[in-house]
């Protein structure tokens, strides 16, 4: 079974990652640097200061699934600076190499809540 749904949650690491590091090194950086736990499930990801390589750390059950990839060309494109959790379709952009800085949410409707004045 593949881990990774769009129901999983998502997480940045903010600093660039020594891509030489592998399960328990990225483990020590998602429970030190993060507060978090390496094994609640949660899909970790993990981007080198070149921004060519990118991994993630994700716990299925029994151990750790480790994926990794490597840009021929190019870079990961990445959202807002901070921003620590992500969608699952912002991954999916970050994976396909979308450039966020030329994309705009179009106005949506949205319906407001309605407060009953009688109760």
């Amino acid at each position: 079974m593949f881990p990774v749904s769009s129901s999983s949650r998502f997480f940045l690491f903010s600093a660039p990652a020594d891509m030489r590091k592998s399960f328990d090194g990225l483990s020590a950086l998602v429970s030190g640097h993060m507060n978090a736990d390496p094994q609640s499930g949660d899909v970790y990801l993990f981007i080198n200061r070149n921004r060519d390589r990118l991994k993630m750390l994700i716990w299925e059950r029994d151990g750790f699934w480790l994926f990794y990839k490597r840009l021929e060309r190019g870079r990961f494109q990445l959202p807002a600076p901070g921003t620590l959790e992500l969608s699952y379709q912002t991954l999916v952009m970050i994976l396909d190499g979308i450039d966020f800085t030329r994309i705009r949410r179009k106005k949506r409707y949205k319906r407001q809540n309605i407060i009953d004045l009688n109760s």
